[in-house]
């Protein structure tokens, strides 16, 4: 009975080892929970294209959501963070490769406790042929497009955009009165 059982998990236990794309991986680790090195060739899509047929050329320019079909078992990774400590989204470093086949690098999440499921940070990009490039390029082209934000500091801070979402909304989504009694409690 035990060596059924054995056997079973064994059974059970090999997708999840045709997982493991930890070979290679030269990805920096964040300490976050689930995290797990990962370095595979994907296709670049535009998730709303794959969901919906919606297509643009360009994947929609970087103002659109991307993912990672991986080539070994075609499975669609979400990548959502780049190689920035801002936490800042990955459509820009991969626009540049919309409906190309690259080799990425960095950290996946995958933890059924969390709802987690190939959630992916990339950190390196290298299409075929080249070189590894960095994915680090968001805040540069932040900066390219917000030239005259007012005020020196982090972007967050000076976003033309977040500054009328908070004048608009508040700190705290519920609107400045919301936030000036909440603020007011906070301090007492």
């Amino acid at each position: 009975m035990i060596a059924r059982i054995a056997a079973l998990a064994c059974l059970l236990a090999f997708p999840v080892a045709a997982q493991d794309f930890s070979a290679g991986s030269e990805a920096k680790p964040w300490n976050l929970y689930a995290e797990q090195p990962a370095r595979f060739e994907a296709r670049v899509v535009d998730l709303l294209c794959t969901f919906t047929g919606n297509c643009p050329e360009d994947c929609g320019a970087g103002r659109r959501q991307l993912g990672l079909e991986r080539v070994a078992d075609g499975v669609l990774v979400l990548p959502m963070k780049n190689a920035q400590p801002a936490f800042s989204g990955a459509a820009v470093d991969l626009v540049p490769y919309c409906n190309q086949t690259v080799e990425v690098d960095g950290l996946m999440i995958v933890d059924p406790d969390l709802g987690a499921d190939n959630i992916y940070l990339v950190q390196r990009i290298k299409p075929s042929g080249g070189d590894w490039t960095a994915a680090n390029r968001w805040t540069r082209d932040w900066a390219d497009n917000n030239p005259d934000a007012p005020g020196k500091g982090p972007w967050f801070r000076r976003s033309p955009r977040i500054l009328a979402e908070i004048e608009r909304n508040g700190y705290l989504g519920l609107g400045p009165e919301a936030d000036a009694a909440y603020i007011k409690e906070l301090f007492k």
